[in-house]
């Protein structure tokens, strides 16, 4: 296997102290040291995805979206005259072979950075061995807090709002639309649940949640789950779930004649493939159906940037399903093309990190990105978006970010859509 590329150890102590002022730089210059996937006229970018296993029907549309829009970018002359290579492994959802095929995309394929590694469990299991091979781990596609450690873990970002602020968004909804009905949680047995469940009742109160299940995604059968909830007289449930375990809540709830109000977490409120799950029984079951987003929706008719992915979809997509999922994967890709602009002419691998704290990023979303130097979390608040008729429209009514313990309004308007979707 190829080895990480070495440092240079045989430095004086001025030379030093100019590579530290550099590395503070946006950008490197000609003549620094070669870099890990870069070459004059292109940089290759690897990423870790759910392409088979239990998550690949909801999440494997987000890599092939991501890949369509680097098709774009290609297309129109790359970012500072490079064109991206963009190599997509599948893990299956699971962290041991997660842990393989990073190794490979690092240590044999060389790449320049990690980029939207998928999974709370699975990416988990590599940010000790990007940190410590000082690999940028960029806008990783979970809304842990993991992803937000600086001193620990320097060279990884989030991307998506955190599960601890949709929690709290989720549940300032709920206290100001459902006050005086009995609200109740279903969430993953990791992180996610327990994120969630923390910023609900940091608006809700410790109190607030009147029954709390949990499920493995490794167990398909939640009946007891939604049986306790059912029992527990939940009228409003909160979802900490990836899209299969949402409609297996929703669908198996419908078998008990158990129709709640659900509430879910982006994570697993994708229209599409929640219908594709429940198939003719998605119109009946889906409408009414709540969840918060960060993003334009992929329905919206008059908004920028969906007009813009979906030609990029039709053209370079094969015209896929145009979904949450994919909106989320162009999305990623345009704030990586961002990021990779602001590092310059003569990007490195800290050129790179130093651009996304940098504080200039603006992306694509409806809130704004909270990157700094002290700060590696991504999108910091959200909307509230319901289903109507068969459509999860645009945000209904306010937007809100995070303050400390509390979300606020948020009333700037959304990023504009410039130079026709590619960073320049």
């Amino acid at each position: 296997m190829t080895q990480p590329h070495a440092r240079a150890t045989t430095v004086s102590a001025i030379a030093l102290a100019v590579a530290g002022a550099l590395v503070l730089s946006s950008c490197s210059t000609p003549g620094s040291e070669a870099q890990p996937g870069l070459t004059d006229d292109s940089v290759k970018v690897g990423t870790h995805q759910p392409l088979t296993g239990p998550a690949a029907a909801s999440y494997a549309p987000i890599s092939a979206a991501t890949a369509a829009y680097f098709d774009y970018v290609n297309a129109n002359g790359g970012i500072n005259g490079r064109t991206i290579e963009y190599i997509v492994k599948d893990d299956g959802y699971n962290p041991a072979t997660t842990q393989t095929v990073v190794r490979e995309l690092v240590l044999e394929d060389e790449v320049f950075a990690i980029l939207g590694g998928l999974g709370t469990p699975t990416h988990s299991s590599v940010l000790d061995f990007l940190n410590e091979n000082e690999v940028p781990d960029l806008f990783v596609s979970s809304g842990s807090a993991a992803w937000n450690q600086v001193e620990k873990y320097p060279f990884t970002f989030g991307f998506q709002t955190d599960y601890v602020t949709e929690g709290m968004v989720l549940g300032q909804y709920i206290s100001e639309e459902f006050a005086d009905e009995k609200v109740c949680l279903f969430g993953q047995d990791d992180e996610f649940g327990t994120d969630v469940r923390a910023g609900l009742e940091l608006i809700l109160g410790a109190d607030g949640l009147a029954e709390v299940q949990s499920y493995s995604v490794s167990n398909q059968d939640v009946a007891a789950q939604i049986v306790a909830l059912q029992s527990a007289g939940c009228e409003v449930n909160v979802l900490a779930t990836i899209t299969g375990f949402t409609a297996l809540a929703i669908g198996t709830a419908a078998q008990l004649k158990y129709f709640p109000q659900w509430v879910s977490s982006s994570s697993g409120a994708d229209y599409g493939p929640l219908a594709g799950y429940l198939g003719d029984a998605a119109p009946l079951l889906l409408e009414g159906f709540i969840s918060d987003n960060y993003l334009p929706s992929a329905t919206e008719s008059e908004n920028n940037w969906i007009e813009l992915f979906r030609e990029v979809n039709d053209e370079y997509n094969d015209g896929a399903e145009f979904t949450g999922s994919v909106v989320y994967g162009m999305a990623m890709g345009y704030l990586f093309a961002e990021a990779l602009l602001h590092a310059g002419k003569h990007p490195t691998r800290e050129g790179l990190v130093s651009a996304v704290q940098s504080g200039d990023l603006k992306g694509s979303g409806l809130v704004p990105l909270a990157f700094g130097v002290d700060n590696h979390s991504g999108y910091v608040g959200a909307g509230i978006t319901v289903v109507h008729d068969g459509i999860q429209g645009a945000i209904e009514g306010k937007r809100w970010v995070r303050e400390g313990d509390t979300v606020v309004p948020w009333d700037n308007p959304p990023v504009e859509l410039l130079s026709g979707g590619i960073p320049s």
